[in-house]
């Protein structure tokens, strides 16, 4: 019998087969080194040529952009005028308002309990309304005695609101009790921002252009403003609603600039009149303004512009509160109402781009439609409660409030003289402005019932139609303003 003896190379074969981490192990040529570094390397410039021209691209476009917007804004005098500036500044305060909107989208109604953020919403909306009633009718006059008040009124309205984004931004992240509050201030330097920038609108229109379509131009800047800083907002609140504040806290920052450096001529009064809303015309004594009382057809204006701003104050807290608590089926809250302020805002942009297309319309005509299509839309809605019925309320609440307040510009274009129009356009914004804090205070104050509410605001809309129709005086249907 013959004895066997091992072989070391197949011992070997065997040990080496039975190591798997000997067997993954493969000897590294150096040319398929170089192969792989020279491949990675060239797509490594490919990305770069790539990146280099999407930069490119963008920054171009952004160039053609924001070229062609100052273009726009500069047209037909306004440039020289020095509107150009304003409408500028209007850009950025939509733009920071879009960055708070966002920032409090889902924090501001959608963390905090129904009953308690309804019952604060309310105390301080209401204490809102104080300004509105008593101080802002004495803010024209006692601006009139100091030099730059108005640029630095203005300045002031967008420095409020940069600190309260600050202190909302903070607010967010600890839940602190100062977020309503700092909510609610940023709120009312926002409306009292819409007054002082009525007055001086007509302190800087150039001559080949109305007022009308100077208001018109100045809104859609807001628009572009707006549908700019929106998608910035949305992408800084992907790291938290604080980073979106932020950001709004800068463009406020650069709006205070802006504002501070407006035309001279916003701060001018020579030769200008107070208009009151009762009382006759007096004139005025030595080192004293003039006072004209309001015209009839500015007054039927003004009553009829005072429903669509009051439903459209009534949806933003009516909606906020009941879509949260009554979502329609499956429909995130955030989602529909996203959905109904999309409508109301795409609504605007139509009648702003619709009063600055028309030649000619009809202001008596106009503001009555925008106030009786209000009332339908809502009874609509009410009675078949819905998705599609409330986007279609939204979408009409925003052209009502657009055409009617375009009607009631023309109307003050033509029936007000010129050295008082920039105080008959802060009257009229701060009595609208009343308007919609008084119906965002019953949007809070109804139950959250869809039908109930709805119904209600209908009726309140049916009733003051009824109104404005019958204190209609005559002669209201005038020619028809250009616009």
């Amino acid at each position: 019998m013959t004895s066997e003896r091992p072989d070391p190379h197949s011992g070997q074969a065997s040990e080496q087969a039975s190591d798997p981490t000997e067997q993954q192990t493969q000897p590294i040529r150096p040319g398929a080194v170089r192969r792989s570094l020279a491949g990675a390397a060239r797509g490594a410039r490919a990305a770069g040529r790539g990146a280099r021209v999407a930069g490119r691209g963008a920054g171009t476009a952004g160039h053609f952009a924001v070229t062609q917007a100052r273009r726009a804004a500069r047209a037909e005098g306004a440039g020289d005028s020095g509107l150009s500036r304003l409408i500028e500044l209007h850009a950025f305060n939509a733009a920071g308002d879009a960055a708070v909107a966002i920032s409090l989208a889902g924090t501001l109604f959608f963390q905090v309990p129904t009953g308690e953020a309804r019952g604060q919403v309310a105390l301080f909306l209401g204490l809102t309304m104080l300004p509105f009633a008593v101080v802002a009718p004495l803010i024209g006059p006692f601006l009139d005695r100091f030099s730059h008040g108005r640029r630095w009124a203005v300045g002031s309205t967008m420095a409020i609101r940069g600190f309260l984004c600050w202190v909302l931004a903070t607010a967010v992240v600890t839940e602190s009790p100062w977020l309503f509050p700092a909510a609610l201030g940023c709120l009312v330097a926002s409306k009292a921002y819409g007054v002082t920038r009525a007055a001086a609108v007509p302190r800087l229109l150039p001559p080949d252009l109305t007022l009308v379509k100077a208001n018109a131009r100045v809104s859609l800047a807001g628009i572009v403003g707006a549908g700019v800083s929106a998608p910035l907002a949305i992408l800084a609140s992907t790291l938290g609603p604080e980073w979106s504040l932020r950001y709004g806290f800068v463009i406020f920052v650069l709006a205070t600039i802006w504002a501070i450096r407006l035309p001279e001529q916003v701060d001018a009064s020579q030769g200008e009149g107070e208009m009151v809303l009762t009382g006759s015309d007096e004139e005025g004594r030595t080192g004293r303004r003039t006072k004209t009382r309001i015209p009839a057809a500015v007054a039927f204006a003004l009553r009829a512009n005072c429903g669509p701003r009051w439903l459209s104050g009534f949806l933003t807290m009516f909606m906020a509160f009941l879509l949260r608590e009554n979502p329609i089926g499956d429909w995130r809250p955030e989602v529909l109402l996203g959905l109904v302020i999309g409508a109301a805002g795409l609504g605007n942009t139509l009648g702003i781009t619709i009063g600055s297309v028309l030649r000619k319309l009809n202001p008596a005509v106009t503001v009555v439609l925008a106030l009786l299509a209000d009332a339908v839309v809502a009874t609509v809605a009410a009675l078949f409660y819905g998705i599609v019925p409330l986007v279609l309320l939204g979408l009409t609440a925003g052209l009502a409030q657009a055409l009617a307040k375009l009607s009631l510009d023309s109307t003050i274009q033509r029936d007000i003289p010129s050295r008082i129009q920039a105080s008959a356009f802060a009257r009229s914004d701060t009595t609208l402005q009343l308007a919609w804090v008084i119906g965002g205070f019953v949007g809070i104050a109804m139950p959250l019932m869809p039908q109930l509410g709805i119904g209600i605001a209908a009726g309140v809309l049916a009733l003051w139609a009824t109104f404005v129709l019958v204190s209609r005086p005559r002669g209201a249907a005038a020619e028809p303003s250009r616009a």
